[in-house]
């Protein structure tokens, strides 16, 4: 390697690649705010973030939603991203099947 490839690989990340992890974390909370509460019981989240999902799922004013959205994205650093991606792939891949025997 370079020693310009050592230094690129040294540094933290850039600004904008940490906003467009937050705004994919936020994405990802609307997402379970959106689906029932049996779905998103089995997910490997914290007790903070089911019960801010909740409240979500409670709330109807549109700047309280986006203030708890923003919420849940901060409360989305904490967790495995990855252990969540591989949970919510097997709950996919889990109701296309039953929706395939139903045929």
């Amino acid at each position: 390697m370079t020693e310009f490839e050592d230094a690129e690989q040294d540094l933290p990340p850039s600004k904008s690649s940490r906003k467009r992890a937050a705004h994919a974390a936020q994405k990802l909370g609307e997402r379970l705010t959106r689906m029932r509460q049996d779905e998103t019981a089995g997910l490997p989240l914290t007790d903070a973030l089911h019960d801010a999902i909740a409240e979500a799922r409670r709330l109807r004013s549109r700047a309280a939603l986006g203030r708890q959205y923003q919420f849940i994205g901060k409360l989305m650093r904490d967790i495995d991203m990855d252990a969540l991606d591989a949970a919510l792939a097997a709950q996919i891949d889990a109701q296309n099947t039953r929706a395939r025997l139903r045929r």
